[in-house]
């Protein structure tokens, strides 16, 4: 049978990377096997959700790539499902405890009747679990003012949407024996439980939502590709069989399993992260590439959605973050950008500098075919007849047509600003 697995979050804050992660694994092993993936809000702490928060978890989603499969039709799209929704499915099976004496009322408030045992719990990446609740009171399922309490709300939804697979943070496992308990006096099968590790700050401490890195909003605004995210949460806790690091998201998908998900919990390295998001930038297909960054551009990229490709294009494996992509592009989209005093003073007005840029000038005046290999050639070519290396009209060529002296590949740079616009700049540095 197909599984079907959930990813479950409260609305009251932003998504963490842990729940990314959760998210992450549910949705891999879904797609591994041909299942389906549910999300499902928790909004039953109405003091505590907000529509902010709403917002933060379904955007997180899709930036991840992360789509469901299935809900109420709200918008014209599909899902997800709200617990808030959802009252008198929950009302009904608490009735059901109730007239079979399973849970009793006391001043308004439900409480189940709760094994008081030592409760087996068989999980699939924990193992053999045995939990005590001899001392655990009653569970309390609804409350005085009639709403409903997580543990309740959680079993009968994963119930009635017929959830096969459980898989979740390691800090639920203490949850798991109350929830087995429910199941048995709704008479029902549980899911198979997969409880994952947690993940820790590179210290060792546990991430809790506080600490700095924890939030994923905070690697959306910062520039990370959501393809290296998506690669490096799935190593946290999981390995394929040959340790290989860097993958695409259908390598993902056809090699995630819960067997080779680990026991231990692991450690959210920055470092580790970075390296992985410029491997990623610069491997992934052009195609790819303009998808994730023309966002990045804002109006830029679509006053001239032509240009605006053939630049990212060209600064494409120089990038390490989309967010300094409007900074580090922004001399191709304007002509008044600064030049930088230092490279003015170091390489402009070095001694010759002047005359071998107005060289320069005269020869590709003279360029017809503005392709990135004829511009190397005659710049090339120029260098051997006045007996000087070609860096000494390259390094000044691109402080002229850029302000700086770094950057992308400089013929690539030329070709894509066009004749017109670096013989005007040309000039322009020449009387700076």
């Amino acid at each position: 049978m197909a599984p079907r697995v959930r990813f479950a979050p409260s609305p009251t804050g932003w998504l963490h990377v842990g729940g990314a992660r959760t998210a992450l694994f549910n949705w891999l092993y879904a797609r591994r096997h041909g299942g389906a993936f549910v999300l499902r809000i928790e909004d039953t702490d109405a003091a505590r959700n907000t529509e902010e928060a709403t917002r933060a978890i379904l955007s997180g989603l899709r930036w991840l790539g992360l789509d469901w499969d299935e809900g109420p039709e709200k918008g014209g799209d599909r899902g997800p499902y709200f617990q808030s929704a959802r009252k008198e499915i929950y009302r009904r099976y608490v009735q059901c405890l109730l007239d079979e004496n399973k849970a009793y009322q006391e001043k308004g408030v439900v409480r189940f009747r709760l094994p008081h045992k030592v409760v087996r719990v068989a999980d699939r990446i924990c193992g053999t679990v045995h939990i005590d609740l001899s001392a655990e009171p009653d569970l309390t399922v609804m409350r005085a003012d009639g709403s409903f309490i997580f543990h309740l709300v959680n079993v009968v939804d994963d119930l009635e949407m017929g959830i096969t697979h459980v898989i979740r943070g390691e800090d639920h496992l203490s949850n798991t024996p109350k929830h087995l308990a429910l199941y048995e006096a709704f008479g029902a099968t549980p899911p198979v439980f997969a409880h994952i590790p947690l993940i820790l700050n590179k210290d060792g401490s546990k991430m809790s939502k506080r600490d700095a890195g924890a939030s994923l909003g905070e690697y959306i605004a910062k520039g990370y590709a959501p393809d290296a995210l998506r690669n490096y949460l799935c190593l946290l806790g999981w390995s394929p069989k040959d340790n290989r690091e860097l993958m695409a998201l259908d390598e993902l998908i056809a090699r995630f399993d819960l067997d080779h998900v680990h026991r231990s919990s692991a450690r959210f390295d920055v470092e580790k992260l970075e390296w992985m998001n410029t491997r990623h930038m610069m491997d992934m297909p052009l195609a790819r590439f303009l998808e994730i960054a023309r966002p990045s551009l804002g109006e830029i990229a679509s006053s001239d959605p032509f240009y605006a490709d053939r630049v990212l294009a060209v600064v494409k494996d120089k990038v390490k973050h989309l967010s300094d992509l409007p900074e580090q592009t922004a001399y191709f989209f304007r002509d008044d950008f600064p030049l930088d005093p230092a490279a003015v003073e170091k390489v402009l007005r070095k001694p010759g500098a002047a005359d071998r840029l107005a060289a320069l000038r005269a020869r590709y005046a003279n360029t017809m075919d503005w392709t990135s290999t004829t511009l190397e050639t005659d710049l090339k070519a120029l260098a051997a007849e006045m007996g000087v290396k070609p860096a000494e009209f390259i390094h000044p060529c691109r402080v002229a047509i850029s302000g700086r002296t770094v950057g992308p590949s400089l013929y690539p740079m030329l070709e894509v600003l066009g004749k017109a616009r670096v013989l005007a700049r040309f000039d322009r540095a020449r009387a700076a």
